[in-house]
């Protein structure tokens, strides 16, 4: 499988935030896309991921056969926002994405564990604290998996340790094979990632 970008361009608010971005990224491959605030970078990634139309050029993947035809159905988008529902439990919300994505990936439990949250499942989404939430959100990654992560300053509000911890299950999914394209301020531990610097 390859993810491809051909001259694209975002914009926010009818202004151009960036245009002319390329990249091919094949199996195994990670593309870290770093620059200030307001640089586009979540626009980029949002576009990348189908959830804005490109004011210019395309995304693709090739390679992906019947299961994963499109980027949409090749991706998951991890966003400043966890996309779960604060009045359900941990459990509820890991279960629902499961089920509506394809329940191809760890269980609900062994995820929960993978990111050291297990104990917790049983919890509120909504009582648990910032760096908790986002490990929860990681979680998803794992219960049904997709071969292209696409990751939007994926690190905030975890501590060293569950850095650490999301360092390697990174390295591991471009160790089987996937794709990841980050946005970030911090180091990820992604060695050999290429990169993409954007706002210059």
């Amino acid at each position: 499988m390859r993810l491809i970008a051909e001259n694209l361009g975002g914009e926010r608010g009818g202004e151009t935030v960036f245009s002319g971005i390329e990249f091919a990224l094949d199996r195994g491959e990670a593309l870290v896309v770093t620059g200030p605030n307001g640089a586009g970078k979540s626009t980029l990634l949002r576009a990348i991921a189908g959830l804005l139309p490109p004011a210019e050029g395309k995304v693709k993947v090739e390679g992906g056969g019947d299961e994963f035809p499109s980027v949409a159905s090749a991706s998951h988008y991890l966003g400043h926002l966890n996309a779960m529902k604060t009045a359900l439990s941990v459990e509820e919300n890991l279960g629902f994405w499961r089920a509506f994505q394809g329940e191809t990936g760890l269980s609900v439990g062994q995820a929960l564990e993978t990111v050291g949250l297990d104990g917790l499942g049983h919890l509120p989404f909504g009582y648990l604290s910032t760096g908790q939430r986002r490990r929860a959100s990681i979680a998803k990654l794992l219960v049904s998996p997709r071969p292209v992560w696409l990751l939007d300053e994926p690190t905030a509000g975890l501590d060293k340790a569950s850095e650490e911890r999301f360092a390697g299950l990174m390295r591991g999914h471009c160790r089987e094979g996937g794709i990841i394209v980050a946005a970030t301020h911090l180091p990820l531990g992604l060695e050999g990632a290429k990169t993409l610097r954007m706002g210059d």
